[in-house]
């Protein structure tokens, strides 16, 4: 049995991202990260987090933040302000529920730097007030462009965020299919293999300025709905980027790159697997549960069909009452035991259940409003901090 990481609980941030994630590669399991679109679909990971003893990532994509703050808002800064809310939300009921939480914003490709320029101002703006930033990692998906201009736009946003010690998520390679607008369904197959080279080019970018990195590397991963062995994946090509690296700058571990998975559908127990015990430490899910909060609504239906045809009126006769039925209050929570389900088989892949028996707090002690400003600002200090680390490894 895994010894559980030394992390608090609710929403990490900082060096205690770093432990975790480095915790999950040293003892073989990744930690799944499930996109959601409402507080309904967040309480729904957080809830099978406790349930399955597992950490959990819960990420923020822009398409999702948009529906967050809702679809009817054109306001350009409409996303950014969704993610907010999210996050904001979860920061506040995470405690509850007793397990570590990584929160994140997914897949930015170029188009949508405005949203991550958001995230980011009022990650500067949270870090002012209580010392940590909003979110605890972001991810720049630039894999559409030249690799040079790719990690040069990474290098510069990293910069903003290693005072805050915020972590980065890169993709290099292309992730096939098509997700939140993103369509790569009739890319290059060899596109979809990233090289030792590219990884290795990213690290070499990227340390000089921090730790807090990872990359997803693609080794042939599809987004969207495809039946296990219809998707040719080649996880073993992982352990080839981390042997190079390792070679590359002498080092001691044997795994020394942070590894994400994107587009797992279509892939294999074994191919998730291999993958894992290449280093992988973050697996993205999303159109697995997507299904299933809908299928918990549409058993709901099936079952309650005569209940659901008018506001009175059912078997029991004419003039019953169906409200304790349609209330959504019901079939919401239907959607959301069935996602929650769907979460625990995550976890279970990826070796992540039974990592963390929860810690929920005794009744009463959580304060409700858990947000405690600090007097001085922590953000000066840190960019002056890292701007004197980036200097020496650059021997200036």
């Amino acid at each position: 049995m895994v010894t559980p990481c030394d992390v608090p609980v609710g929403v990490i941030t900082g060096d205690d991202v770093t432990k975790l994630l480095q915790h999950a590669k040293d003892n073989g399991y990744a930690i799944p990260a499930f996109n959601c679109t409402s507080s309904s679909t967040c309480n729904s990971v957080l809830e099978a987090a406790a349930k399955y003893n597992s950490p959990v990532i819960i990420q923020a994509s822009n398409g999702g933040a948009q529906f967050t703050v809702g679809k009817s808002i054109k306001d350009k800064n409409a996303c950014a302000v969704g993610s907010v809310a999210m996050a904001m939300h979860v920061r506040t009921v995470a405690p509850f529920y007793g397990v570590p939480v990584i929160l994140h914003s997914d897949h930015c490709a170029k188009k949508l730097l405005p949203w991550f320029d958001g995230m980011l101002e009022a990650d500067e703006a949270y870090f002012a007030q209580y010392g940590e930033p909003l979110f605890s990692s972001h991810m720049l998906d630039l894999s559409e462009e030249p690799d040079e201009e790719n990690i040069a736009i990474c290098v510069e946003y990293f910069k903003r965020m290693a005072p805050m010690k915020i972590w980065l998520e890169m993709e290099i390679g292309i992730t096939g299919g098509e997700e939140d607008g993103v369509n790569n369904e009739d890319v290059d197959p060899e596109k979809l293999y990233t090289s030792p080279e590219q990884v290795y080019s990213v690290y070499e970018a990227l340390s000089p300025i921090g730790n807090m990195f990872s990359i997803a590397a693609a080794f042939g991963n599809v987004h969207g709905v495809y039946k296990p062995g219809n998707v040719s994946l080649q996880p073993a090509r992982l352990m080839t980027h981390q042997e190079f690296t390792k070679e590359k700058i002498s080092a001691t571990e044997d795994k020394p790159i942070f590894l994400v998975m994107h587009g797992g559908s279509g892939s294999t127990d074994d191919e998730i697997a291999t993958a894992v015990k290449a280093g992988v430490v973050k697996m993205n899910v999303d159109t697995d549960t997507q299904w299933a909060y809908w299928d918990g609504t549409r058993k709901f239906i099936a079952e309650n069909s005569d209940y659901l045809q008018g506001q009175i009126g059912n078997p029991k006769g004419p003039d019953a009452p169906n409200k304790k039925f349609y209330d959504p209050r019901v079939w919401i929570r239907k959607a959301e035991e069935s996602m929650g389900e769907r979460c625990g088989v995550s976890m279970e892949k990826l070796g992540s259940k039974g990592t963390f028996p929860p810690k929920k707090p005794e009744s009463g002690t959580t304060p409700i409003y858990n947000f405690k400003p600090i007097a001085h600002n922590p953000l000066k200090d840190a960019v002056e901090g890292v701007s004197k680390m980036v200097a020496s490894a650059m021997g200036k």
